[in-house]
């Protein structure tokens, strides 16, 4: 068939003939040039997840070693040297790379679907942060393999991190890394913005976005702002080490302090960059087994938009014995109080939830209820630990070991588990076991109450963290043991899932488009869905438009071109039609930029002069990405 001047439009084709004609338009090419062109979302936002698990088991196994260290006094598995370079790996690979990325990674899959679009926005941009990403991650893991970890933690506070007391290419690399990887966090955060503000499906005004990319939406903005900050950060900490700039100097005018309120300007609203995706995970999850609509949608976005706005206002509370004026250490005990009350009010909004649906216990629903318990529990640590007088008391102890990991592994890798159990049908079209779901429930929930609530009391006994190994006369030997081996199986629990989900991929029950008979737009395609996600573009008339009584939208637009890669754009707050917008099709040139940026920052390592060298084939890899190439989409 034949297209006309203005192309093959949608209107008048049976569902065959249309299916055809997107799977063939939509479809990546075949082999491994096609592997690395495409641009398909849910391609690179299943590279995203599986890479980011892949990273939370390194990271898991250095912190495995770190805890057979500990399980006894005086231990001598490994010396103090390598549990530098461990602790600092582990707390790295767990926020820049598994954390963010892959709360990112589920707004790349889902966010166009949930909205009822054919494609994200800026698609080669989307696939160009993935390499990045990736190359960044491989980069430091690589080098720890060659001894040159990182080695000042996750924080790299200065001057530990500078030259005089951290000399070799160890935080060299972590600086880099940093830089290198927020890039893809800042390119993902504006891609998600752009697809929710123009490319929702009519009907979806602002009040009928769903809650899950309400958060990932307010969580874009929040990198935006956070993100530069700490590029900054490592860009001045490695022309410190490598150029001979006293930023962080204070003998030749520089300030230790200005590195912390760079970082924590940054270090605290990432938590809520994990936290705030966690909550749209919950909010999302909970509709499907309560068959309940959320409690308080309105109050849910707002406190989302607050949360957002109060997490610049904390960094503080991480340097309150660095020696602060006590006037703005009391401002900063007051907001940290004060970020807790939308948080608080999204756990009765989801308590309210299931108390007026009919909750069905099924596996996501299990890891929901697991994360208000354990979350409430490091919330109330938090706001012991906003006042200066119990701060100063439990800074750097294991108590606050404690709290973050009840806030970031409670507050966040339960729903992501969750969230994983429940949206694995719609990637693979199989559904998880569910026996095996519940036992990883069991044993994840009780073994980390088990690994981590003992380091409260550990912390208040006096025991420091970031510490290779303590005397057996101090007392703490039993705890740690119990910590030790509560953590091994906590780890063990992941190997549940990761069974779960290798079996289930060839042996799972087939799942069918909507096997939770949920209520949001993500549910409307087949499993897994079709390179082109919607045949015709949905129109929708409520927040969960599948439960209108028939199970499919309100409505549909037709008028689309079929033949070439084409979107509908919308109003940005009624949604309302606004015109047609071509897609770029595949490119093999986001990766080539990816690899001229990373070889950049990977020379810069070595040599200033690497920067200046790496103009020109970045500039060549951005022409030819941006070259008009004449098809259809560049028209």
């Amino acid at each position: 068939m034949s297209s006309s001047d203005e192309g093959l439009r949608d209107t008048g084709l049976d569902s065959v003939r249309l299916h055809d004609w997107l799977s063939r338009t939509w479809d990546h090419k075949r082999g491994l040039v096609g592997w690395f062109s495409t641009v398909d979302h849910k391609v690179i936002g299943r590279r995203y997840i599986i890479t980011a698990l892949f990273f939370l088991a390194l990271g898991g196994l250095a912190a495995a070693i770190m805890r057979l260290q500990l399980a006894r006094p005086e231990n001598t598995i490994v010396g103090p040297d390598l549990y530098n370079q461990l602790f600092s790996m582990h707390g790295t690979t767990m926020m820049f790379l598994f954390a963010v990325p892959v709360m990112e990674a589920f707004a790349i899959y889902l966010v166009p679907l949930m909205v009822g679009t054919r494609a994200i926005a800026f698609p080669r941009l989307n696939a160009f942060s993935y390499y990045v990403f990736l190359m960044g991650g491989l980069m430091m893991w690589i080098a720890f393999a060659f001894n040159t970890g990182a080695e000042a933690g996750w924080f790299s506070y200065v001057p530990l991190a500078g030259p005089e007391f951290s000399p070799g290419k160890r935080t060299d690399f972590w600086a880099q890394m940093i830089t290198f990887t927020e890039v893809a966090a800042l390119s993902v955060a504006v891609v998600v913005i752009v697809t929710v503000f123009k490319q929702r499906a009519p009907g979806m005004t602002l009040n009928r976005i769903p809650l899950f990319v309400w958060s990932e939406l307010v969580t874009s903005f929040v990198v935006l702002f956070a993100m530069p900050a700490v590029m900054m950060a490592s860009t001045m900490l490695i022309l410190d080490r490598l150029v001979g700039t006293h930023f962080f100097n204070p003998a030749e005018g520089g300030d230790a302090l200005l590195w912390q309120h760079l970082f924590w300007f940054f270090g605290h609203p990432e938590v809520y960059i994990i936290f705030l995706p966690a909550t749209g995970m919950v909010s999302a999850i909970l509709p499907a087994f309560t068959r309940c609509p959320v409690f308080g949608y309105t109050a849910i976005v707002l406190s989302l938009i607050a949360t957002g706005f109060l997490a610049f206002g904390l960094w503080v509370h991480h340097m309150f014995v660095a020696g602060l004026p006590q006037l703005g250490s009391s401002f900063f005990t007051a907001s940290s109080m004060v970020i807790a009350i939308p948080s608080g009010i999204q756990i009765f909004c989801w308590i309210a939830t299931l108390w007026l649906g009919s909750p069905v216990y099924r596996t996501p629903l299990l890891f929901v209820l697991g994360f208000i318990v354990i979350f409430v529990l490091g919330g109330l640590t938090g706001v012991m630990a906003a006042a200066v007088p119990i701060d100063a008391q439990i800074h750097d102890s294991y108590f606050i070991v404690a709290h973050f990991h009840y806030v970031l592994v409670g507050g966040a890798v339960f729903p992501l588990v969750g969230a994983i159990y429940y949206w694995y049908p719609k990637a693979t079209g199989r559904m998880m076991s569910e026996r095996l779901g519940r036992w990883h429930f069991a044993l994840a929930f009780i073994t980390f109450n088990a690994a981590f609530f003992p380091m409260h009391i550990l912390g208040l006994a006096g025991m420091p963290r970031r510490v290779y190994t303590y005397p057996a006369e101090a007392g703490w030997s039993a705890m740690n043991l119990v910590v030790s081996l509560a953590s091994l199986a906590f780890a063990f629990s992941f190997v549940l899932l990761a069974w779960n989900m290798m079996r289930s991929l060839r042996h799972g029950t087939p799942a069918g488009p909507n096997p939770w008979t949920a209520g949001t737009l993500e549910w409307a395609t087949p499993s897994p869905p079709p390179p082109y996600n919607f045949a015709r573009i949905p129109v929708i008339d409520n927040v969960e438009p599948l439960w209108r009584g028939n199970g499919s939208p309100a409505g549909e637009v037709s008028g689309l071109r079929v033949d070439a890669r084409e979107l509908l754009v919308t109003t940005l707050t009624e949604a309302m039609p606004d015109l047609r917008e071509p897609s770029p099709a595949d490119s093999i040139w986001p990766l080539l930029a990816a690899v001229a940026v990373g070889a950049t920052f990977f020379g810069s390592i070595f040599t200033p002069w690497a920067v200046i060298w790496g103009l020109g084939p970045v500039a060549v890899t951005l022409i030819g990405w941006f070259w008009p190439k004449g098809a259809p989409e560049d028209e």
